[in-house]
């Protein structure tokens, strides 16, 4: 395993100096037009405001204060809707490839602010510096697809069965987009949804995490001035921050919102599509994931190694795309579980803002206890931890949120196993046919991610059939996290079967209207129906 040593570079019990998080906020809020001592506007619908309590954000790296945002009151929501609204009705007159220019110099500006805009998210979702910046990575690439996107939003030509008659399908802009994001990727899904939805002619609306407000007001600052610059209203790209039951109610009821793209819970995925089905809006749900690799003998061993480590242990194991059961083939399972423990033992935990750590802190005080909880059940139920599971402390952890990652043996059918816990808890699991691993991969109510390693064809042909892995992401030989923007991201039954990001998901944004033209004299009927004369 010297390659995964190199690949861990330190030790969980030398953890390197690294730069404070007060240090790097000060050099790079003025960048990002954030107030360290003021209160910053939390609203924004083409001017800044916010009347609402002054929420008081800290770093989860030391528990510092951050910053200050001023939130907004139901009539800060109601005048910010209602700018996003009249902005739209001007933006979707704007031909498709001139706002896909405006996506352009958006992504642009963002390239310019990449290493700033990085380092923020890194300051408040603890994630380290190399996937903050990976981060914003996804929104440059997101703009540069909804670029070449605006010349290529294609109907289809359909032959009619009436002479001199063309039928055409063709989409429309929808409208004004609601967009509710989660905290573990705070500015990825945001332009995931919002570069796609001003290229297609729409207006956004955002409500972002609670947790993490100042990444959001970065991101529509510097989305205001591309705007500004060209003559747009910045309202197209709207903003409100504030608390889901207060905001998040008054957006999912908004019959102004044909659309709300919700993050998050299964809970809470299930309350905005209840309400946006009883008022016949669309949702586009992205929820738990419960997702699973399995590891075959015929397996590339060190591959794999790699592959479960970063998807359990990424972003301390808080993507919703994060590796939560490992199905090992029984053959295999003693030697791969040891090689593995050794690399979870070699893991730098630490001060994500260090170049060296791989593990940052979890989000908050109730994520560490989750975990703890779900550590406990485990062992309730006769389950055995084979490595971590512990709060961990001392000087080099500040703030009480950092976290030994666990390894856990468990049972599939457990519901501490049936549910997500966002937390790098993994559970191991054994196999002895392809088809016993199948039933364990898709056992669960989440249908997300899924992976498989193994050399074999047969066996990732079959992973990949109809009779394979239930889930919206299926993966040969890499692991369930590190999707690209170019595929539909989303996934199956309670991860709610909504779709972002690439492909076609672009037509969730446009309503589709079908087209007849009579070029003839005559006024002949479908189906040959013969009405009067």
């Amino acid at each position: 395993m010297a390659g995964v040593a190199a690949f861990l570079q330190s030790s969980v019990n030398m953890p390197a100096k690294s730069p404070s998080v007060s240090s790097v906020a000060k050099v790079i809020f003025p960048k990002l037009g954030l107030s360290l001592k003021g209160a910053n506007a939390g609203v924004f619908g083409g001017r800044w405001g916010g009347g609402g309590a002054v929420l008081d954000q800290r770093s989860p790296i030391d528990g510092s204060r951050l910053g200050r945002v001023r939130s907004a009151t139901p009539a800060d929501y109601e005048r910010t809707a209602a700018a996003a609204q009249q902005a739209f009705l001007e933006w979707r007159n704007v031909p498709a490839p001139k706002r896909g220019e405006i996506v352009r110099q958006l992504g642009n500006a963002l390239r310019q602010r990449k290493t700033e805009l990085g380092q923020l998210v890194t300051l408040e979702t603890g994630k380290i510096l190399a996937e903050g910046e990976g981060e914003v990575q996804e929104m440059i690439d997101i703009c540069d697809f909804a670029t070449g996107l605006s010349r290529q939003l294609y109907g289809l030509t359909i032959a009619s069965e009436r002479a001199d008659h063309r039928m055409m399908e063709q989409w429309q802009p929808l409208g004004v987009v609601g967009i509710i994001s989660a905290f573990n990727f705070p500015v990825a899904v945001w332009a995931w949804n919002s570069a796609l939805a001003v290229t297609c002619g729409d207006a956004t609306l955002w409500k972002p995490s609670e947790k993490t407000p100042l990444t959001a007001i970065a991101c529509i600052k510097i989305a205001e001035k591309v705007c500004r610059a060209n003559g747009v209203d910045p309202a197209i790209f709207s903003l409100v921050i504030g608390a889901g039951p207060a905001i998040g109610e008054l957006l999912t009821h908004d019959r102004r919102l044909p659309l709300v793209s919700a993050t998050g819970s299964t809970a809470m995925g299930r309350r905005v599509g209840t309400v946006l089905a009883q008022r016949f809006g669309r949702a586009l749900l992205e929820l738990g994931g419960n997702n699973a690799i399995i590891v075959a003998p015929s397996a590339d061993r060190k591959l794999a190694l790699r592959g479960i480590l970063f998807g359990a242990v990424g972003t301390a194991g808080q993507r919703c795309t994060s590796t939560r059961r490992l199905i090992i083939h029984e053959s295999i399972k003693a030697d791969f579980v040891a090689a593995l423990i050794t690399a979870y033992q070699q893991l730098a935990i630490g001060n994500p803002l260090g170049a060296d750590n791989l593990v940052g802190p979890l989000i908050d005080a109730r994520a560490v206890q989750t975990m703890l909880k779900a550590v406990a059940e485990i062992k309730k139920r006769g389950g055995k931890i084979l490595f971590g599971g512990q709060r961990l402390t001392g000087k080099a952890y500040p703030g009480g949120l950092y976290v030994m990652p666990c390894i856990a043996e468990a049972k599939n059918e457990w519901a501490v196993v049936q549910q997500e816990t966002f937390a790098p808890l993994l559970y191991i699991l054994s196999y002895r046919t392809l088809d016993e691993a199948l039933a364990l991969q898709n056992g669960v109510p989440q249908g997300l991610s899924s992976a498989i390693f193994t050399t074999d064809l047969r066996e990732a042909e079959k992973f990949l059939s109809a009779r394979g892995s239930d889930c919206g992401i299926a993966n040969v030989n890499l692991g369930t996290s590190g999707a690209e923007i170019g595929g539909a991201f989303g996934g199956e039954k309670e991860t709610g079967g909504g779709r972002e990001s690439g492909s076609d998901a672009w037509q969730a944004y446009m309503r589709r209207q079908t087209a007849t033209i009579n070029y003839s004299a005559t006024l002949p009927l479908a189906q040959g129906i013969v009405f009067g004369d």
